[in-house]
């Protein structure tokens, strides 16, 4: 297992409340449907469902680029809170609202249906080398 694969289990655990959950490891994670499929230690937020098969995932000479998408009756304000609180103990910067940077990978968090898009609320999950 990645070291930043079961820092995230870990992290994630904690963030629900830990002491009562316990995984294995990423695998069970994953089968769990605590992080996104193909960004394997981004956790993927309590209320949110993967819209498994509506993105695409795929390496460049760059790096990697994943489009992947969760829909769940969250807010806005409550996905951006619980990302931006995760994120930097996985080792993400924050450069703008949304927006993280972790080495040469860049993660933008979108709002396809627009603000007040309705119930349930859809999330857009971009991964991306840094540009030139």
């Amino acid at each position: 297992m990645k070291p930043r694969t079961f820092f995230a289990a870990i992290v994630v655990i904690a963030l629900l409340g830990g002491a009562n959950v316990i995984f294995a490891g990423s695998s069970l994670a994953q089968e769990a449907g605590l992080f996104i499929k193909d960004i394997e230690d981004l956790p993927l937020m309590p209320g949110l469902v993967e819209e498994l098969g509506s993105g695409t995932a795929f390496d460049t000479a760059q790096g990697r680029i994943v489009e992947a998408y969760a829909t769940g009756p969250v807010s806005e304000g409550g996905v951006m809170a619980f990302y931006e609180k995760t994120l930097p103990q996985l080792g993400w910067r924050r450069l703008d609202i949304g927006v993280f940077q972790r080495e040469n990978e860049v993660l933008k968090l979108e709002f396809p249906g627009g603000p007040g898009g309705g119930a349930p609320l859809t999330v857009g999950f971009r991964l991306m080398p840094v540009g030139p």
